[in-house]
């Protein structure tokens, strides 16, 4: 894959990355250069309600970095895709949301974080979730097939943003909406910044 940073090792990134999120979902008692868990979701401003029912297997290893549906919450009957979904919380609120008319597909590039999501969603019974493994820059779905995107500190990590965006696009209906919650810079990053990996995951 072609990295819009030059001198970049993007199969090196995404194996870092891969490697701290596995930690995350494996050893989610640990502390992290970034916030986890259920408190931190609180402290986001998450619907107590909707929050209360999701397992702890899912929030003990959510590690977003804001609260996506601080952008308006989702109506009965849509359909979401989770990018980058990690240990599934997200995915599970959202399912709670949509409702049984409702579908929500979250997709991650992390084995571990798949896992979790998986058995979280066990736990609490939502049928109208489903987790795929998969990367950002090549969406494994249908063009126009989504009414909304969620994501939460996931497209920071990606260098090629533009291949992103027209993924995110294409699998949108018309109408439909990002929500997204993610880190962003306000300063210009040197090229030797770009290409530092520890930068990128840390």
């Amino acid at each position: 894959m072609q990295s819009k940073v030059v001198g970049l090792d993007v199969d090196q990134l995404k194996a870092e990355i891969s490697k701290t999120y596995t930690a995350v979902s494996c050893e989610p008692e640990r502390e992290f250069i970034f916030p986890t868990g259920r408190a931190w979701a609180q402290d986001l401003d998450y619907p107590v309600d909707l929050l209360a029912r999701v397992p702890d297997t899912a929030c003990e290893s959510f590690a977003g970095v804001a609260n996506p549906f601080s952008l308006g919450a989702l109506s009965p009957g849509e359909h979401v895709l989770d990018l980058g979904s990690g240990a599934g919380m997200d995915s599970l609120v959202a399912a709670q949301m949509v409702g049984a008319k409702g579908s929500v597909t979250g997709i991650d590039m992390t084995p571990a974080m798949l896992e979790r999501a998986r058995r979280a969603t066990d736990e609490l019974g939502a049928t109208n979730v489903r987790f795929v493994h998969g990367e950002a820059e090549s969406l494994p779905f249908e063009s126009a097939s989504v009414d909304v995107v969620i994501s939460n500190g996931v497209i920071d990590l990606i260098p090629d943003k533009d291949s992103v965006f027209a993924e995110l696009y294409r699998v949108l209906r018309p109408g439909g909406r990002l929500q997204l919650a993610d880190v962003t810079i306000q300063r210009p990053v040197s090229e030797e910044g770009q290409r530092n990996i520890d930068l990128w995951t840390g």
